[in-house]
């Protein structure tokens, strides 16, 4: 009942706006289904400049490389891919709570600590695949971040990911997600790369300039 009464709340504040903009095809369909009609998609867009496929001989580890990039909390899961059996080395970009913690529990993964910019992409390129083992992002920027450089996504078949992979051939999404893992390895990087391109930030930019027009 309190989530209802929220959802009423929400769809009262919206109403009088010609368009509500969402970024996900999954975030439409459930508030659709909760009543809103008033909505347009905006996406979300990457820098494919920045984040672009360059040579992987940034890490001196084993082989394949595992990469995570996030929050290192609860609420990403980031133990669901620290658990997992793969081959070579996992790395884990980012910084939070449980870094402390999971860097002393799984001491064979290499936690590096927060990264931007050029350094940043650096890292995203050098990987063989990214592991997004979150269930509750909505959509999950790193996934466009890591496609733009050639790194192909293994994750759950949850709302993001399923937006973001879809059916592009881009990366595995299954429940077993080390399956996931070991099969995205085989996903070459041109397909990554041509997904990130329809996210880029011209497409988003004209994505919200023609939600805006009729209103101008």
């Amino acid at each position: 009942m309190p989530l209802d009464w929220s959802y009423r709340f929400v769809r009262a504040f919206h109403e009088p706006a010609s368009h509500v903009m969402v970024a996900t095809e999954s975030i439409e369909r459930e508030l659709r289904a909760r009543g809103f009609h008033n909505i347009a998609r905006w996406t979300r867009g990457v820098d494919t400049q920045l984040f672009r496929p360059r040579p992987k001989n940034l890490y001196d580890l084993p082989r394949p490389v595992s990469l995570y990039v996030g929050r290192i909390a609860v609420e990403k899961s980031v133990e669901d891919f620290l658990r997992l059996d793969l081959p070579g080395s996992k790395v884990l970009i980012g910084d939070g709570p449980l870094r402390a913690e999971l860097q002393e529990r799984y001491p064979e993964a290499r936690f590096l600590g927060a990264k931007v910019g050029e350094e940043l992409a650096a890292h995203y390129a050098a990987a063989d695949v990214f592991v997004f083992p979150s269930r509750t992002d909505t959509f999950g920027l790193v996934l466009l971040e890591a496609l733009a450089s050639g790194v192909p996504v293994a994750a759950y078949p949850v709302p993001g990911p399923l937006d973001v992979i879809g059916t592009s051939g881009a990366g595995c999404l299954d429940e077993d997600l080390g399956a996931a893992t070991r099969a995205a390895l085989a996903i070459p990087a041109e397909a990554c790369r041509a997904r990130a391109e329809a996210f880029s930030w011209d497409n988003s930019a004209r994505q919200f300039i023609a939600n805006i027009a009729p209103i101008c």
